[in-house]
């Protein structure tokens, strides 16, 4: 295996999400759900830093791969990983962290529901980070400019948290420079939501 880069991971792994390593960085340690787990890139990060992760995804390749990463990374231990379809709720157990990625409105996905389910699924003190795109990216297949991107807050207000067992902690867009599948460089923006359990 070659040397980690500056986040901890050796080349040829997956790499995990900018915005997550800024936020989870500070946070102790404790049961994480990956909504959403893709190709384990911040389930793999969070695992290395002590986090107990269960990982979701309805794709069994997704599943799969991870399986493999972890057992690679001897850190099986600390995995979970789950073929899991969403519309039927997340998986059972009461978290410290979930981490929901770029998750897309597929058919029939409820995703405020998913969310409302997320912020209750969540230990007090526990928080939900959600990452949405806030723009097009210059490589995207897609190009309309009517494609609308809702912002945090509007995320926020459609998931209809009782504000006595929740707190909003960040609502608000980062711009980064990213890098797409082609190789192409460009500025791009993400929408960001983070809210803390409060009540029990």
């Amino acid at each position: 295996m070659t040397e980690p880069n500056e986040y901890g991971v050796a080349a040829g792994y997956p790499q995990p999400n900018t915005r997550l390593i800024e936020i989870a960085s500070h946070l102790i340690p404790g049961d994480a759900l990956e909504v959403g787990c893709g190709n384990g890139g911040d389930t793999l990060w969070l695992a290395q830093r002590g986090w107990s992760v269960t990982a979701a995804d309805i794709a069994a390749t997704a599943v799969h791969r991870l399986t493999q990463l972890a057992q690679e990374t001897h850190l099986e231990h600390r995995i979970t990983s789950l073929r899991w379809d969403l519309n039927q709720g997340l998986p059972p157990g009461d978290f410290d962290l979930i981490n929901a990625h770029y998750l897309h409105a597929g058919p029939g996905l409820d995703r405020p529901g998913i969310f409302r389910t997320a912020a209750h699924a969540l230990r007090p003190g526990g928080h939900l980070v959600v990452v949405d795109h806030g723009s097009i990216a210059p490589w995207s297949w897609d190009q309309d400019p009517n494609v609308g991107f809702p912002s945090p807050r509007e995320v926020h207000t459609n998931i209809e948290l009782d504000p006595l067992s929740s707190q909003l902690v960040r609502s608000d867009a980062q711009q980064r420079v990213a890098s797409g599948p082609d190789g192409r460089i460009g500025e791009v923006t993400d929408h960001i939501l983070m809210i803390q359990r409060t009540g029990l």
